[in-house]
């Protein structure tokens, strides 16, 4: 029996060919692309410091995650390991989890929860479960994980049709659409292989490493935007973006002109 570190001891392989680029490396444009986890949350840290006054873990939480994520992701195509997988996956399902604990809005809770206390513990209960589940069958992981998008896209549905604020409405527009790209990426790199192999590009899933961050950071500063709105609405939130809104690549953050430092 090989060992869970040994190379491609994984049951799940992507497209791409192994070993194309490097013998060390299986993977390569799979590994590389996971660049993005650690680039861009630290960028959300620097842009949100009235927020992180505010509430000091969620996006600080978030962003040690996504670089545990880039670093399991990078390991786990590089090897194709056993261990990487499940580091892959079980660091995507925590952060995950991280985010629902901190940022669900309070009227999305079930009814026998009574405050965020209770929330955070049946969370944890929940994660628990699911870490142990996820060793049950790895290869239905990342379906699992994916699954998750769809709640996201309905509570996003949701808050889009009561929130009049068109600059909100184009920060979830924008965030749907990468996720679309995203989704895209994975599906057909994962389901339609043999058509990018005769097409010569097998490439598609480090295109999604990269849209599916960009996706995260969208996600995460609409989260930031609702959490404020809700929790304390004194403080006007409003979508800015950096380095500014005209730019090819810009960066949504959460602007509080009126926020006051609580003591």
């Amino acid at each position: 029996m090989p060992s869970i570190f040994a190379y491609q001891s994984a049951e799940v392989d992507w497209c791409e060919e192994n070993f194309a680029q490097s013998e060390y490396i299986a993977e390569y444009y799979n590994t590389i692309s996971n660049v993005g986890f650690f680039i861009l949350p630290p960028i959300m840290m620097f842009l949100n410091p009235q927020y992180i006054q505010y509430r000091p873990v969620p996006i600080p939480g978030l962003t040690i995650m996504s670089t545990l994520i880039g670093l399991f992701s990078g390991y786990f195509h590089m090897t194709l390991s056993y261990a990487g997988q499940m580091l892959d996956e079980l660091s995507i399902l925590w952060a995950i989890s991280l985010c629902y604990a901190f940022w669900l809005p309070v009227h999305y809770y079930p009814s026998f929860i009574k405050n965020r206390d209770q929330f955070m513990w049946l969370v944890g209960v929940l994660t628990v479960f699911s870490t142990l589940m996820s060793f049950v069958k790895p290869t239905l992981n990342a379906y699992a994980l994916n699954s998750v998008a769809l709640h996201l896209l309905y509570l996003s549905n949701l808050e889009f049709r009561k929130c009049n604020n068109v600059r909100v409405h184009r920060l979830i527009r924008t965030m749907v659409v990468w996720w679309c790209i995203a989704i895209t990426c994975w599906l057909t790199d994962k389901f339609m292989c043999g058509i990018c192999q005769r097409a010569n590009f097998t490439y598609l899933h480090s295109i999604w490493h990269l849209c599916i961050v960009v996706t995260i950071f969208y996600c995460a500063t609409t989260v930031v935007y609702f959490d404020v709105f809700y929790e304390l609405p004194s403080s006007e939130p409003d979508v800015v973006y950096w380095p500014s809104e005209g730019s090819f690549f810009a960066l949504p953050y959460i602007n509080l002109p009126k926020f006051k430092k609580q003591c």
